[in-house]
């Protein structure tokens, strides 16, 4: 009999569900039988591309982003009653599941609360640094109290010199059992024809989504190019809109959207560490529009830009002239590093 394992990733945009397709298709690959639990699109997501397995839907954490960045952190603040309610609500769901589906295993992909002393627990994430400006000790602190409850940390990321989340995912004080796993990404590269100039990658919580893609769709009504525009709304049917020489989704499945990138010139995107990591995999030109006030894609961002890699800047700031600025900048590329799965599975 196959082992059970629970795969929970967060539902905070779409990045941590994304990562966990790679880690589903190992376990699967590995003869383990991965139950998917996660809440709102991330778990719409999964149960598209995974619609054989077992799926369960946990709390909403239901956080939403504040309209000015400089009201992240205090947005953030007052949601923290709302925060610690769902991570309690995780946990009594978490127990309940191990109760009613003999699971081995535990792999949290950022889900505070889902985790258990029964069995392996592992917590997924690239931030032992979580960076909130003057406060990025407490943060980071409190971070890693929360991280000491799972018995391995996983960093998808390398622990070389040369690797993608920088401060963010390496630290010399940090007391869980640490493993880098390389960076993850459910696609593969190819030598495709491109066929598109510009690609647009949405996705994350709202109300920024929605102000990024309005201003978006305003800044890039000129462009001379072919452009494919996916708005990163996941519903149950997929919609496709024509307007002059931009075609518009409302989402795309892992298949196409490995397809339109790898046949795209220029990705347009925030900077969000799942899709810098799915963007290096296909060694693609990028510019990066981090999402305001988020400290994680501003440093991301930031890094990049200094690094000669990708130029950014910020929401309010683009124009379409910014996108002049690419040939300046070599394009991300990806790690030759390969992952043991069966190693790292030999936990449960």
């Amino acid at each position: 009999m196959k082992k059970r394992i629970l795969v929970a990733p967060l539902n905070w945009g779409l990045g941590h569900a994304t990562r966990s397709i790679p880690i589903i298709n190992a376990l699967i690959a590995n003869n383990f039988e991965p139950v998917i639990a996660s809440d709102g699109v991330a778990l719409t997501l999964l149960q598209k591309e995974f619609p054989n397995l077992l799926t369960i839907e946990l709390p909403s954490y239901n956080v939403t982003y504040a309209k000015k960045g400089k009201h992240f952190k205090l947005k953030l603040l007052k949601d923290s009653p709302k925060l610690l309610k769902a991570i309690n609500a995780e946990k009594k769901a978490t127990d309940y599941i191990l109760e009613h589906n003999d699971i081995a295993g535990i792999i949290s992909d950022n889900r505070l609360g889902v985790r258990s002393k029964k069995v392996p627990s592992v917590f997924i994430t690239h931030q032992l640094n979580v960076l909130s400006g003057n406060t990025t000790w407490l943060s980071t602190k409190m971070h890693q109290k929360i991280i000491k409850k799972f018995d391995e940390c996983w960093v998808p990321d390398t622990d070389s010199d040369i690797n993608l989340s920088g401060k963010l995912g390496h630290t010399k004080t940090h007391e869980t059992p640490t493993k880098y796993i390389g960076p993850l990404s459910r696609f593969t590269k190819h030598n495709s024809e491109i066929k598109n100039d510009l690609m647009v990658l949405l996705s994350g919580p709202e109300p920024q989504r929605t102000l990024l893609e309005e201003k978006l769709l305003n800044e890039l009504y000129p462009y001379q190019g072919k452009i494919i525009f996916v708005k990163g709304i996941m519903e149950k049917e997929q919609t496709i809109k024509t307007l002059v020489n931009m075609t518009i989704y409302n989402f795309m499945t892992s298949d196409l959207l490995e397809k339109t990138i790898n046949e795209s010139a220029l990705i347009i995107s925030r900077s969000g560490y799942t899709t810098v990591m799915d963007l290096a995999k296909l060694n693609k030109k990028a510019f990066f529009i981090p999402t305001p006030g988020q400290f994680e894609q501003e440093y991301l961002a930031k890094r990049l830009t200094e690094m000669y890699l990708v130029p950014s800047c910020k929401q309010d700031d683009f124009k379409l002239n910014n996108l002049d600025e690419v040939n300046n900048y070599k394009g991300l590329n990806a790690f030759d590093y390969k992952v043991d799965f069966k190693d790292l599975f030999s936990l449960f």
